[in-house]
């Protein structure tokens, strides 16, 4: 995926109704589907299947099944502005892991479960090339977009705590997490520190935050996976 169309998806994301509140509004309802105020969204004009976002019953808990199957697909929850970047903390499983995934490279760049905080970090911050194209895409879509993109990334091949780059465009960085097949883990991580880890190339300051995603994708290796997510929180400092 080409920056431009990284940076029309997640002003697409963006757009909308902000949530009331700094903390998390849990996915995890009392329907099927993931609630309000988190929401899908694709690629501009997708044509690969979208990533199913369901709400299931295991072992008497209630949980976000994230499955990928050749495909591509986000939920994002939006936050006020001058969120504070504070703590992100969640529980997850991945159940079936990804075959074939490489995230640094195009061919590979796929995840089981993707857990993400956009950045509102200053543009002129960012590199000339790089900055041309996010005003273009802004312009196009009459949105400000997210300058800069902390993801925390499930991978079996590279050591946890590893930094990567995204092979289509410098404005997502990850930090890879791991845990073995079908074991719940819980992840608790500073997103100031984090950020100030993957970006302080380019920032000596921690811009605020404005929104939270999960994605799972699959259409680079052509595979599928499973995870389950039974709770995340954002809590302000």
């Amino acid at each position: 995926m080409s920056l431009r169309a990284w940076a029309l998806a997640v002003g697409a994301l963006v757009a909308g109704p902000l949530a009331t509140a700094a903390d998390l509004t849990p996915p995890v309802g009392a329907a099927t589907e993931p609630a309000p105020p988190w929401r899908f969204a694709g690629l501009p004009k997708q044509t690969q299947p979208a990533t199913r976002f369901d709400i299931v019953a295991l072992d008497g808990v209630r949980a976000l099944r994230v499955e990928a199957d050749h495909s591509y697909g986000t939920l994002l929850h939006p936050l006020p502005a001058g969120t504070a970047p504070g703590t992100l903390s969640w529980r997850a499983q991945v159940a079936l892991p990804l075959p074939g995934a490489d995230l640094t490279t195009r061919r590979g760049d796929d995840a089981a479960l993707r857990v993400c905080a956009l950045f509102d970090m200053p543009l002129g911050q960012v590199p000339l090339f790089e900055r041309q194209l996010l005003r273009m895409a802004s312009s196009r879509l009459g949105e400000a977009l997210p300058t800069a993109t902390l993801c925390y990334v499930w991978d079996a091949t590279l050591p946890p705590g590893s930094v990567v780059i995204s092979p289509y465009t410098r404005r997502v960085r990850s930090i890879v997490v791991h845990s073995p097949p079908g074991q719940w883990q819980t992840e608790r991580h500073d997103l100031a520190s984090d950020f100030l880890r993957v970006f302080g190339d380019e920032a000596q300051r921690v811009p605020p935050v404005t929104a939270i995603l999960i994605g799972a994708d699959a259409d680079n290796t052509g595979s599928h996976s499973v995870a389950r997510l039974s709770e995340i929180h954002h809590t302000a400092p």
